[in-house]
């Protein structure tokens, strides 16, 4: 789904945009939240918190609540995504400017696409208001077949 040619320069950007926005907002980037963060974003799918866990190994002594609070912190810094439908988080691609995104998810290769149009979320937003509802937060996750899979890639 993603046409990703650099791998690394996605982790590398990645990085940086969680180094400048926890410079600018005083907050600690801790080695563990790094490393959480990169293992996120090591492929363009989901990562499942006891699969970081596995992967984290040893390292920085590592226990599942550990590992639920880089997530937490790395979450309410506009850093990585949670993907309810899957109990799973995606690196976020545009940090901080999360209003207007929908996810496609791809159910054959699990990649998750983040994609942005400001349409839709003032549709779905004008749906609430006629509802007399008031979101809080809104998420909207579609679950379908890239064109990489349909074309047996």
């Amino acid at each position: 789904m993603h046409r990703c040619h650099e791998h690394a320069h996605c982790i590398e950007d990645a990085i940086a945009a969680a180094d400048r926005i926890c410079t600018e907002r005083g907050l600690r980037f801790t080695g563990l939240r790094r490393r959480v963060l990169e293992l996120v974003w090591e492929n363009h799918g989901s990562a499942k918190a006891y699969d970081l866990l596995d992967k984290l190994g040893g390292d920085y002594s590592a226990k599942p609540p550990t590992v639920y609070r880089a997530l937490e912190f790395l979450q309410e810094n506009g850093l990585v995504h949670k993907i309810s439908s899957l109990n799973a988080y995606v690196g976020c691609s545009h940090p901080l400017e999360h209003s207007n995104c929908y996810f496609l998810i791809c159910k054959k290769c699990n990649e998750v696409q983040e994609c942005c149009a400001g349409t839709v979320a003032e549709t779905l937003q004008d749906l609430a208001n006629s509802n007399n509802f008031k979101p809080e937060q809104m998420t909207l996750e579609i679950e379908g077949v890239c064109s990489a899979c349909q074309a047996g890639n």
